[in-house]
């Protein structure tokens, strides 16, 4: 076997090429989610799916957050009824324990979400941490994003300055740390402190009933919406984690497409 004869010039010139074309064509977007844990891809992925422009920011160097593992470092994940449908749909292979909970095993689930979310078309910009918002008029229209390894520099010599990335909508989906959100609330806009002690039962339910828009343009979905309103947090199960992004994706859908409505009818 001869690889093709293709040198080290044209490989990085295809890098370069790819990564600034893709990076351009999302400098605008119809949604840009921040965190791309499980509530983060299920958004995206019905975001996309749906036909709407949607770009991801990770801090990390890889997707799915906490869905790659459980709780303590076990990679086993647990759903409670109904959380085994959105599983079924996205071809996740899970075993029942009794009735009413479920396990997969992390690698899979996350590989798959992942998956699912790329092949809706939803596109991803990783090692990229947001560190404010664009706000105009009492709205949230974009983020604004550095490199991730800008913040592990010294002070010294950290004068990078950010870029901004415009959207429609602008969903927080960083978990506990609600970073999105933080940028409001240190300007007195937002209001909040932390999430609840742990309560599995009471926290799921709670979780996906407040999801949703907390300022004009900005949404929370996951983790963010528990601290945000200081509800329990429900730790290592995740259908809470899963219906939050649905239900945070639907909104948003409903809300472009009321606004495209309504332009519609002023042009008529």
């Amino acid at each position: 076997m001869s690889f093709y004869p293709i040198g080290e010039a044209k490989i990085t010139r295809a890098i370069s090429s790819e990564f600034f074309q893709e990076f351009s064509g999302h400098i605008e977007s119809d949604v840009v989610i921040v965190g791309a844990g499980p509530s983060g891809l299920v958004a995206a992925r019905d975001l996309a799916k749906s036909g709407l422009k949607t770009l991801v920011v990770e801090s990390n160097n890889y997707l799915g957050g906490g869905f790659w593992i459980g709780g303590y470092f076990m990679n086993t994940l647990t759903f409670r009824s109904p959380g085994q449908d959105v599983l079924d749909e996205l071809g996740i292979r899970y075993k029942k324990i009794e009735e009413g909970l479920y396990a997969a095993r992390g690698p899979e689930a996350c590989s798959k979400l992942i998956a699912a979310a790329c092949d809706a078309g939803a596109k991803f910009l990783q090692m990229t941490k947001c560190d404010d918002v664009v706000c105009r008029q009492g709205r949230v229209e974009g983020v604004v994003v550095n490199w991730a390894a800008v913040s592990a520099l010294p002070r010294a010599i950290t004068c990078v300055d950010p870029v901004a990335l415009e959207a429609k909508a602008v969903i927080d989906a960083t978990g506990h740390d609600a970073r999105v959100c933080q940028a409001l609330q240190k300007r007195g806009i937002l209001s909040f402190g932390e999430c609840g002690a742990m309560d599995v039962v009471g926290s799921e339910d709670a979780l996906v009933e407040k999801t949703g828009e907390v300022y004009p343009g900005l949404y929370a979905c996951g983790m963010s919406v528990a601290t945000v309103f200081a509800i329990p947090r429900m730790g290592p199960t995740f259908s809470g984690m899963l219906y939050s992004g649905r239900k945070v994706a639907g909104l948003i859908k409903d809300k472009i497409a009321a606004g495209a409505a309504d332009v519609c009818a002023v042009k008529v």
